[in-house]
């Protein structure tokens, strides 16, 4: 059982928790930090965690495996450093951090100081996504063309919180907190991006917001790609592959679609499975040497340049930018 301390305690800190906590036999929570321990005293207590007012004193800490870190992006930075040079493993929510340089030094320490280095881009373990995922590596579409994603839903409009509508912590509308997990399937499928080209189109500011993200894509290997994240809307998943001899499309967590040239299309429902949980386990895994952690650093690095590029050109009104 790896023993973990969450540093953050908000929505998604709590989400983190609560996908784990008395469920998973791989990765338990045992300590928190906060800098308000009054307003999550009762989560601390229904959870068994003990409350820290500090990183430092977690790093300190030997009864301690792994930090998950779910605390403002331009922090993540030197958190990540702070954990690694303690010896601790360490996970850290969406995105990595803000640029690409930063990424790259994140992930070369953690590879220096011999500790796994986790990323909370779960959408990718939604089970229609690892089947698309499959069904693209194995060949069955024939050469990859193009792919095209969209994650939308109405949670800034709906759960408020002032650093992440901070345009410096969460930069291009919609793209820290749900493009990027387009993003990541992006990379994970079609690999490195080359090019992009990206509009933003504002309605409505934060608190309230009302805007639309696109993104035109290239990818190293030829692939072409469009990624759109609207805010604030439904929710609605869909990542769509296409391929010479047929096409995959991921609608939601359950559903897959399969289209081939002279027959109906083919419909997979996927039993439910909490995204969530199986990154943290599989974090764990690695952890404990018992599987390598199944998101490799360089598809890390790869997602934060491409989204360091496309955050470059919303910001300069649609010019191409390379990664």
């Amino acid at each position: 059982m790896i023993r973990a301390a969450i540093v953050g305690l908000g929505r998604w800190g709590q989400t983190l928790v609560n996908s784990v906590q008395g469920k998973s036999e791989k990765l338990r929570f045992t300590h928190a930090v906060s800098r308000d321990p009054v307003r999550v005293r009762d989560f601390t207590a229904e959870h068994g965690l003990e409350t820290i007012g500090a990183l430092a004193a977690v790093l300190e800490h030997s009864a301690i495996d792994a930090v998950v870190l779910a605390t403002p992006h331009s922090l993540h930075l030197e958190q990540i450093l702070a954990s690694a040079r303690a010896g601790k493993a360490v996970f850290c929510e969406k995105p990595l951090t803000l640029t690409k340089a930063d990424a790259l030094r994140a992930a070369e320490v953690c590879r220096e100081a011999g500790i796994v280095l986790g990323t909370g881009t779960d959408k990718r373990f939604f089970p229609a996504m690892a089947a698309l995922a499959q069904i693209a590596a194995s060949g069955e579409l024939g050469r990859l063309l193009h792919i095209e994603g969209n994650f939308s839903n109405e949670v800034p409009a709906k759960q408020f919180s002032a650093w992440r509508d901070s345009s410096d912590e969460s930069p291009a509308g919609g793209l820290t907190g749900t493009g990027i997990h387009v993003l990541d399937s992006f990379v994970h499928i079609a690999g490195p991006v080359r090019r992009v080209t990206a509009q933003l189109l504002s309605h409505r500011p934060p608190p309230d917001p009302l805007d639309t993200l696109s993104v035109l894509l290239e990818f190293e290997g030829g692939v072409s790609g469009l990624l759109a994240a609207v805010r604030s809307t439904p929710a609605f998943w869909r990542v769509h592959v296409f391929g010479r001899s047929g096409s995959a499309e991921a609608l939601g967590r359950t559903e897959l679609i399969i289209r081939k040239s002279g027959i109906e299309p083919e419909r997979r429902t996927f039993a439910p499975a909490d995204s969530v949980r199986i990154n943290l386990e599989a974090f764990a895994d690695a952890v404990a040497g018992r599987a390598p952690y199944p998101i490799p650093p360089r598809e890390i690095v790869d997602v934060v340049a491409a989204f360091e590029a496309i955050v470059t050109s919303a910001g300069s009104h649609g010019r191409p930018e390379d990664v």
